[in-house]
């Protein structure tokens, strides 16, 4: 049984992709701060499910967390590193300074310490390798308005990504990036109830369904690590991505 840990995997993105993958027949490690939605999961999937319960900016908690679900199923195939966060918006001096730095060790120095963990997995497995997906954004390429800590980390994730791409080729260590463009999460959905209620008559923000990206990562993570998909694109059809307006 292949396996696979994910990061964030509480709810939204990171909840459909470990469901999709449990109905794939991998083994799940489902990393997040809170216990109860996990052990729901777990107690879903009975055998397949590691629930593993850790803040990915901790730096001694999220080790220990990797080396418990590698210590049970034995080695680590996949990382989907995805945990993330979208703060308050607002122009750059309206942005509280706390807003920021909460902003980056979550999405900048979590996503490197989930990193840091897989690689050394991968690295001392044998047989050696493995795969990492990194859930970027559309925001690392084109920003939405108000969004300086996001964006500059999801811009950071994408050197992120092509250095680990570097850095693993030695040890058949695969690393590629997903971004997506509003899948319908928790977090999309409340930046269209605001804006909602803010103006009724709205333009609401094309969505797409987010069981559409976890099928996206559960094809990138299936490919054999000869393969690799460097940067997959995964949107709304109508969003506003390509062209000018």
């Amino acid at each position: 049984m292949k396996t696979i840990l994910i990061t964030g995997a509480s709810s939204g993105i990171g909840l459909a992709t470990a469901e999709t993958f449990l109905q794939a027949g991998w083994h799940v490690g489902a990393l997040a701060r809170r216990a109860a939605p996990l052990q729901t999961l777990a107690d879903s999937y009975p055998d397949q499910v590691e629930p593993l319960v850790a803040d990915v900016t901790d730096a001694t908690a999220l080790p220990a967390a990797f080396d418990s679900f590698v210590g049970k199923t034995g080695r680590l195939d996949v990382l989907f590193n995805n945990a993330g966060i979208f703060t308050p918006q607002g122009n750059i001096d309206e942005i509280e300074i706390d807003d920021w730095l909460r902003a980056v060790n979550v999405n900048l120095t979590g996503m490197f310490l989930a990193a840091r963990a897989a690689f050394a997995a991968m690295r001392a497995q044998r047989p050696q390798g493995g795969r990492i997906i990194n859930n970027g954004s559309i925001a690392a390429h084109v920003p939405r308005p108000g969004s300086v800590p996001y964006t500059a980390t999801k811009h950071a994730i994408t050197g992120l990504t092509r250095s680990l791409s570097l850095d693993g080729r030695p040890f058949d260590i695969a690393c590629g990036q997903i971004d997506i463009g509003n899948a319908l999460t928790p977090m999309v959905q409340s930046l269209n109830d605001r804006a909602l209620a803010e103006n009724p008559d709205a333009d609401l923000q094309p969505v797409m369904e987010v069981r559409d990206a976890a099928n996206s990562v559960l094809h990138m993570a299936s490919l054999p690590l000869s393969a690799n998909v460097q940067f997959m694109t995964v949107m709304a059809t109508k969003m506003p991505y390509i062209g000018r307006g």
